[in-house]
């Protein structure tokens, strides 16, 4: 429609020049959009307002002339001045409500369009080490970066969803030996008290309790595991239970065979086997988030040679070499030249001790992604802001100017009945995002993490997503569309089985027919609905163009307090002294069928399900 609307001003406009009503001028956009307030049109434009200069015109006198000589057309019921020098179109119900026919029509692409053109996209949305559970932190960025990849998908993007696995550096022998201490303690609590390793799994855990519950450490008596674990290791260790839940597991798979053999020997193993079961675990809950990602980018393989007999790494540097951007000092350390691109300094890329800097993988790494996609974006913590110019500047100097973009996300305060969930930094670990996921569910939590802009903090009410009433939007949201399908399902005198096994869109055609007259719904709760699924197509669009996946959230909730104000106003079935004409019947059950497609999508959008009972 916004096309339609922006032919006929450019006709009206033509015709007023002709007649002398305008001054001839020429403009590129008629500022078609959607007014704020419904009572000020379907749909308004600034055309008048953008082109006073060109004009010289005042702003009211141009949209005057313009109202004057606009064609007539069977899809507009009335334009005018309004303000200013606003155009305000008011649509035919007709045209208004054919949007309904237009949804079930398009069924699963309603809402596509060709904002990415085509472009291969690579999104990093998730960068963390595989020493440890995902928390709720990395959670919300499984949420915003899928469902902003689902977004790119719906508008022609080329999108691969990567991982990058930070598995390069010290944190992972920290991690390996940390398990080996594990395992080592197991079979000594096994060899000594003459039991099976469950009930020694058991044992490390209450005695690692016991010292998370002994915070002035009043009673060492009572964890003496946990203390002997902290002095072998000095403190620096990853301590959580699930570090004691891998030990079992290597336990189990190979009995005491690690126990005797040299300490190099036993950490090399387990920090490569402790590695891929975390890695394992991360992406269960990955899956379990409904997030399936395409690559799985380890940070190691950046330093491994190939058959040249280089790395990613020298490949990277080279090229910056050859360009002029690298320099070495007289200690030996190797600079990036970042000022040359306004950067307050030069970064370090190798120390002089040989070091390679954490710099240095992303070096290579965003040179690595260029070489599979065309544009990259990047979602990190908001703590992460101050690194932004200096990969942005690398990216420029490998050739790759405005093709790199970080969006920035805040943190996620948890919270249970409004009190703040306590860490305990004895306790080795935060709450998990699984554990978040298994008490909340999927639907709520991803529903919820996805809800606010990117740069604003999340409060997360474990309690509160955990309602089944109206004052939690993904319970109200999803209520709409199982209350759908359930008028339908009546419609179609078919039951909840049969309604499985047949698909809901059989289900709808069979309730509806193949003929329905939508010109009969006039009243303001149809149009409502029929304006508000209109928006949907700019609406996501304006998600990919703006990294706001949110949007969706809130255009959920407006679309299903539209549909529950609508069923309170007009009746869609007969009933007990309520007759409904069939034909009028028969339209409102495409209206609402165009809504459900329509919830249905959005939900799948940020990644959330659909009921069809509730």
């Amino acid at each position: 429609m916004p096309e339609k609307i922006e032919e006929l001003i450019r006709q009206a406009i033509a015709a007023a020049q002709q007649a002398g009503d305008l001054a001839s001028f020429e403009l590129e956009d008629c500022g078609v959009e959607r007014p704020a307030d419904a009572d000020n049109g379907d749909w308004t434009s600034t055309v008048a307002l953008r082109s006073a200069r060109l004009a010289h015109a005042a702003p009211a006198k141009i949209a005057a002339a313009i109202v004057a000589h606009m064609p007539e057309d069977k899809q507009i019921s009335k334009v005018e001045v309004a303000g200013p020098g606003f155009i305000n179109f008011y649509l035919s119900a007709a045209a208004s409500n054919d949007v309904f026919r237009l949804v079930r029509e398009a069924g699963a692409d309603w809402g596509k369009s060709n904002v990415g053109n085509g472009l291969k996209l690579n999104y990093e949305f998730i960068s963390a080490n595989p020493t440890g559970p995902l928390h709720v932190g990395h959670g919300r960025w499984v949420a915003l970066g899928d469902s902003m990849c689902n977004i790119f998908d719906h508008t022609n993007f080329k999108v691969d969803r990567e991982y990058y696995i930070n598995d390069h550096g010290s944190q992972m022998d920290v991690f390996g030996s940390s398990v080996a201490t594990r395992y080592l303690q197991l079979v000594e609590v096994i060899r000594k008290d003459n039991v099976d390793v469950a009930t020694a799994h058991a044992t490390l855990l209450a005695d690692r309790e016991a010292y998370v519950d002994d915070e002035m450490d009043e009673h060492p008596e009572q964890h003496p595991y946990m203390d002997a674990f902290n002095e072998a290791l000095g403190g620096n260790s990853y301590g959580g239970d699930y570090i004691i839940d891998i030990a079992r597991e290597f336990y189990e798979a190979d009995g005491d065979k690690w126990y005797d053999v040299a300490p190099e020997v036993r950490t090399d193993e387990f920090r490569e086997r402790a590695y891929q079961a975390m890695l394992a675990r991360i992406k269960a809950t990955c899956h379990q988030a409904r997030c399936d990602l395409d690559l799985w980018f380890s940070e190691r393989t950046l330093y491994i040679k190939d058959e040249t007999g280089t790395s990613p790494v020298d490949r990277a540097f080279a090229k910056l070499d050859k360009k002029g951007y690298l320099y070495k000092t007289d200690d030996g350390a190797l600079w990036f030249k970042s000022t040359a691109f306004g950067d307050d300094k030069d970064r370090v890329l190798i120390k002089s001790n040989g070091e390679y800097t954490y710099f240095a993988s992303d070096v290579a790494y965003h040179w690595d992604k260029f070489q599979r996609d065309d544009y990259s974006i990047d979602l990190w913590g908001a703590d992460h802001h101050g690194y932004i110019a200096r990969v942005t500047n690398v990216c420029d100097a490998l050739g790759y100017p405005g093709q790199f973009e970080v969006n920035l996300g805040q943190f996620v305060n948890l919270l249970r009945n409004g009190e703040p969930v306590r860490m305990s930094k004895r306790r080795g670990t935060m709450v998990s995002f699984k554990e978040l996921l298994d008490e909340v569910g999927t639907d709520a939590t991803r529903y919820t993490l996805v809800s606010k802009s990117s740069n604003q903090t999340i409060d997360f009410d474990i309690e509160a997503a955990k309602k089944q009433e109206a004052s939690n939007p993904v319970f109200y949201v999803q209520y709409a569309h199982a209350r759908i399908c359930s008028i339908l399902r009546r419609a179609a005198e078919v039951n909840e089985d049969e309604a499985r096994e047949l698909g809901m869109d059989v289900v709808a055609s069979k309730a509806i027919g193949a003929d329905y007259n939508l010109s009969l719904l006039t009243e303001p709760s149809e149009a409502a609905l029929a304006r508000k699924i209109s928006e949907f197509p700019e609406l996501v669009a304006s998600c990919a163009r703006d990294r706001a996946p949110f949007r969706l959230t809130h255009f959920c909730e407006e679309l299903a307090a539209s549909f529950h104000g609508f069923y309170q106003h007009c009746q869609v079935l007969p009933s007990e002294g309520r007759p409904v004409d069939a034909e009028l019947s028969h339209a409102r059950l495409a209206a609402i069928d165009a809504v459900r497609i329509n919830l249905a999508i959005a939900l799948k959008l940020i990644g959330v399900s659909a009921p069809e009972v509730m």
